[in-house]
């Protein structure tokens, strides 16, 4: 029985899953760099814009330390609902709508374009995190993997019984099946690139507004 096709139904979409876990976790690295930058650059901002007391401006940096706290939280949860962080989102706009005139119409400006890159950025990278590949995929690959030695190992049996020992044929079917697992396994790791339960996760304090 040739067994090529039988591989190449199970490594192939293996590999198809592992390269798409692996291309959207480099797109999340990507949103990170601009979310955090964006966050660093109105606390720049702030710090020297003349028309605000300093108690103003130390609630603002709160705002946005908040921002970034609830930003990972809701990343390394999984969690599908966005009520929270976008609470925090919208609490420097409100704050700055408090604030009314006392508030340069400059800063207002700046604030407002960079909450357009914080928000951007958080939707995509809930977006990647709630969208992953395709489930129906992952688990043609399982039902695959979990028939594979039920075939395999009656082929092995067959052809080399004869002439070896039995250890043999375990050995082989054993590290076959080592082989497609592991594979399965490093694919649903980098499918979660945020909860950190992974050697390639990514590491969400090095993203914090204040690591």
């Amino acid at each position: 029985m040739d067994l090529t096709l039988l591989s190449i139904a199970i490594v192939f979409p293996l590999v198809f899953s592992i390269r798409g876990s692996f291309r959207r976790r480099e797109k999340a690295l990507q949103h990170f760099s601009r979310f955090r930058s964006a966050l660093k650059t109105l606390s720049y901002y702030i710090s020297s814009t003349s028309g605000l007391q300093q108690e103003q401006k130390d609630h603002m940096f709160v705002l946005l330390q908040n921002i970034s706290d609830e930003t990972m939280k809701h990343l390394a949860s999984n969690e599908e609902c966005t009520q929270v962080v976008d609470s925090a989102i919208n609490g420097l706009h409100e704050y700055l709508q408090e604030l009314g005139g006392e508030a340069p119409t400059k800063l207002k400006d700046r604030v407002f374009k960079f909450l357009n890159r914080l928000h951007e950025g958080f939707e995509n990278l809930h977006a990647i995190n709630t969208h992953r590949t395709p489930v129906s995929l992952k688990a043609y690959c399982l039902i695959f993997i979990y028939a594979f030695p039920l075939i395999y190992a009656p082929n092995i049996l067959m052809n080399i019984g004869a002439t070896h020992p039995d250890i043999v044929i375990f050995f082989i079917v054993l590290l076959t099946q080592f082989i497609l697992i592991t594979l399965y396994n490093i694919q649903d790791q980098l499918e979660y690139p945020f909860d950190d339960d992974g050697l390639d996760d990514i590491k969400l304090q090095n993203f914090k507004f204040d690591r």
